[in-house]
This record gives structure tokens, sequence and C-alpha cells, in this order.
């Protein structure tokens, strides 16, 4: 029997059928569903650092971009096989998670927006040095994929990309709800909210938080190369501070801490911008900043507490009501 912590609830099921009807319902976002799939994969991996461990980053670029390269050269020179692409992705990400961890557990909070900020600035700059490898400012252009199991092609209406974005999506996902929700998560959120506690109960803060941050590079790495696969092609911008900025946003947009925060902001985030830019090409980014300032006036802390904020005043209400004939009654 499932224990219950690990239940699903009816609205945990009903948001992940929604992308489903999407495929069928709305054949022509097949293509921009699959980035947003992406970006909601990448959302994750910070929220998981941002949100459960307080690690705040500025250059968590850095691990996408690592992640869409190496799955990129690997199908460049010749080797496409997309879930070796993905394992390969994670892996060197997360090996530079680690090999940075020591410097980012250490520090406070403008100690930590300095140092990922540096980091992703000096990856930056090696890509758009060793443009014989990266290519440079014009990316990494030829980034043949082979087909899926050696039998769904990439084709050009999206319909492989957004299948498969959003099974990897689900499936990184379930993993970090076991995660978020097992001993080690419970740590975290001990980490979280005092941090300086936790060492006399026998807890090693520094330990959980190399751990969690090399965890959330290897997701990040893992959206880096879907990226990279899907589209087939990688550009410098994988690794620019703009994408670290706009993860961010979008995890602000959602809710940190939630898991599910970081990928509502995602969509919401990237549906707002495309429509936006469609309406008014030159004034997109202007709205998006009002609508993006008022929503975190009138929803502080994302979308997702709001949503649970509502939802307990609902029941409360309800509950009164109940309450009432039957205090009614028994006067």
């Amino acid at each position: 029997m499932t224990p219950p912590r690990e239940r699903w609830s009816a609205i945990e099921i009903a948001f992940w059928i929604v992308p489903v009807v999407a495929y069928f319902a709305l054949p022509t976002f097949r293509t921009f569903g699959s980035q947003v799939f992406v970006a909601g994969l990448f959302a994750l991996s910070l929220d998981l650092i941002l949100g459960y461990a307080r690690i705040v980053s500025l250059g968590h670029a850095a691990f996408f971009g690592l992640g869409a390269y190496t799955a990129g050269l690997l199908a460049h020179h010749g080797f496409g096989e997309p879930l070796s692409g993905l394992a390969a992705g994670a892996v060197v990400a997360a090996l530079a998670g680690a090999a940075t961890s020591v410097l980012i557990v250490r520090g406070q909070d403008l100690t930590r927006l300095i140092v990922t900020l540096g980091v992703g600035l000096m990856l930056y700059e090696v890509a758009n040095r060793a443009a014989s490898i990266t290519g440079g400012v014009d990316g990494l252009s030829e980034v043949p994929m082979w087909p899926i199991f050696g039998v769904f092609r990439f084709g050009l209406d999206g319909s492989t990309a957004y299948v498969y974005s959003l099974v990897v999506l689900f499936a990184v996902f379930v993993l970090m709800r076991r995660v978020v929700r097992s001993p080690f998560g419970l740590s975290l959120r001990g980490v979280r909210e005092g941090e300086r506690r936790m060492p006399a109960i026998g807890v090693s803060v520094t330990r959980k938080l190399v751990i969690v941050y090399t965890l959330g590079a290897a997701i990040a790495g893992i959206a880096g190369a879907l990226l990279a696969q899907t589209t087939q092609f990688v550009g410098i911008d994988v690794l620019g501070f703009q994408r670290s900025a706009d993860i961010l946003i979008m995890l602000v947009v959602g809710g940190a801490g939630y898991l599910y925060g970081g990928i509502v902001g995602a969509a919401i985030f990237m549906i707002l911008q495309d429509r936006l830019a469609s309406l008014s090409a030159a004034y997109w980014q202007f709205w998006l900043g009002l609508l993006l300032v008022l929503l975190v006036l009138f929803a502080r802390g994302g979308l997702i507490p709001l949503a649970e904020g509502l939802s307990r005043r609902l029941r409360d209400r309800r509950a009164k009501r109940g309450r009432g004939p039957q205090e009614a009654g028994g006067g």
C-alpha cells in the first residue's frame, strides 16, 4: 500500500493531464510546448536549491549550458542517442556543481550571488573564446539527433519533441517529489528554516547543501541537454546571465519551495512573453514587467501560495457554514 505522503491528489493528476490534452487539442502548440517543458525542468532545478535549501543563484545557467553543450557536442561529433546525451549532460553538470559547491555553501546570500554570477560569466567567456569547439557567438548548429529508441524521429511538427520533453519532465519531477518527501528532504527544510540549529541535532549542514546543490546542477544539465536535443542547436545564450535571470523570475512567479511553482511559473512567463510579443513587438517588455510587478504586489510568494491561501479560505468558509446549522439546532 502506498504511504499517504506519496499519494497523488486529484489536483496533481489533473495538472499532468492538461499537457496531454493540449497535445491533441493544440497541435500547433507542440513546438512551443516542448520549450515550456524545458524551461519548467530548468526552473525545477533552481527550485530545489533555492526553495528547499535557500541557496540564491544568479548563475544557474552555467549548469544548463554545460548540459546543452555536452549533448550538443556529442551529437555534433556523431553520437546523437538522446537518452545517453541526457545522462552525459547530467553528469558533466553535476561534476561542475560538486566542484563549485564548496565555494557556494560556505558563503551567505550576497557571497553566493557573486560566486554563482562569476562562475556563469567565466563559462560564458570560455564558450565564446573556444569558438572552434562551441561555435562561439554563431552557436553549434549541426546537432543531428537519432530517433528515440530507433523509432521516434524528431520532426518539424514538434510532436516527438513535445512528448519526449513532457516524459523527461514528469520523470524528473517524480524523482524530485520523492526526494523532497524523504528524510533528506525533511532535513533540507530544517536547514532552510533554521540553519544554525541543525548542527545541534547532529545534521551536517554543509554536506546537505553540497548534495542538493550538485543534484540541482544535474537537473539543470538535463534541461540544457533536452533543449539542445529538441532544437538541434546550441547557442551561446544558454550560458548567459539573461537565462539565469529569466528562470529566477519564473520561479518567483510560480512560487519557490513547491516543485510545481517553477513549472507553473515557466508556463505563465513564456506564454505571456509569446502573447505580448505578438501583440506589441516594440513594447512587450514593458507590459510583461508591469504584469510581473502587479503579480508580486498582489500574489506575494507566487501563484501557488496564492492558490493555497484561497483554497484554505474557501474550506474555512464551508466549515463555518456547516457548523452554523448544527450549533443552531443544538441551541
